[in-house]
């Protein structure tokens, strides 16, 4: 029980730390969820003209979905699964934004840094090309994260080719449908701005 209670408690803390909100508030004294997309992430803090704070966002909201499951996976290997996603979770819901948070990817990628490497370079590289052909970081950041849930769930084979040492069960794939399934659900409205030909491009 206190196990449970001790990841939770820094699973939850790290991953709730709104790092675009707190950055654009100190250095523009401005609430990022009053501006663009009104999201709290490293793309609409990227439409405040600043590339600087935008890179360190996505920096730190990578980090804080890293380090929990780090350390999960090295004290507490058998609830790194559990870690994951009260960390995931909790950037969508942050407490102290009264649980209005962002989508969930920067941290999602952070999370996938510390499963598993060729996944998370499977991620970035898939991200990227995709952001390069349609210029829309939310049709880039669902098709990666379907690509990597597909490679998971068939192509365990190819998966442990670059990665012997990653754990492979069925709690992994189910924890990666989940996580695809919320970013899916994050990404309505970006879903409804495609469908309608409203959705703002990235300037790459």
């Amino acid at each position: 029980m206190y196990e449970l209670f001790l990841i939770f408690f820094y699973s939850y803390l790290s991953g709730s730390i709104p790092f675009g909100f707190l950055l654009t508030k100190f250095f523009y004294k401005k609430d990022i969820r009053k501006l663009g997309s009104s999201n709290i992430g490293a793309t609409n803090v990227l439409r405040t003209g600043s590339k600087f704070l935008a890179i360190l966002t996505l920096i730190l909201d990578i980090t804080k979905g890293f380090l929990p499951v780090y350390i999960s996976s090295i004290f507490f290997p058998e609830y790194i699964n559990l870690s994951a996603l009260i960390c995931f979770l909790a950037h969508i819901f942050p407490i102290w934004l009264k649980f209005k948070g962002g989508k969930g990817v920067a941290t999602y990628l952070g999370i996938l840094i510390a499963l598993s490497i060729p996944l998370s370079i499977l991620f970035i590289f898939t991200w990227v090309v995709v952001a390069l052909i349609f210029k829309y970081s939310s049709v880039s950041s669902m098709f990666s994260s379907l690509t990597v849930l597909i490679i998971t769930i068939f192509r365990e084979n190819i998966v442990k080719a670059f990665d012997e040492n990653f754990t492979y069960n069925n709690d992994i794939k189910f924890l990666l449908f989940i996580f695809f399934i919320i970013i899916i659900f994050t990404h309505k409205k970006n879903i409804s701005n495609l469908k309608n030909k409203i959705e703002p491009k990235i300037k790459i």
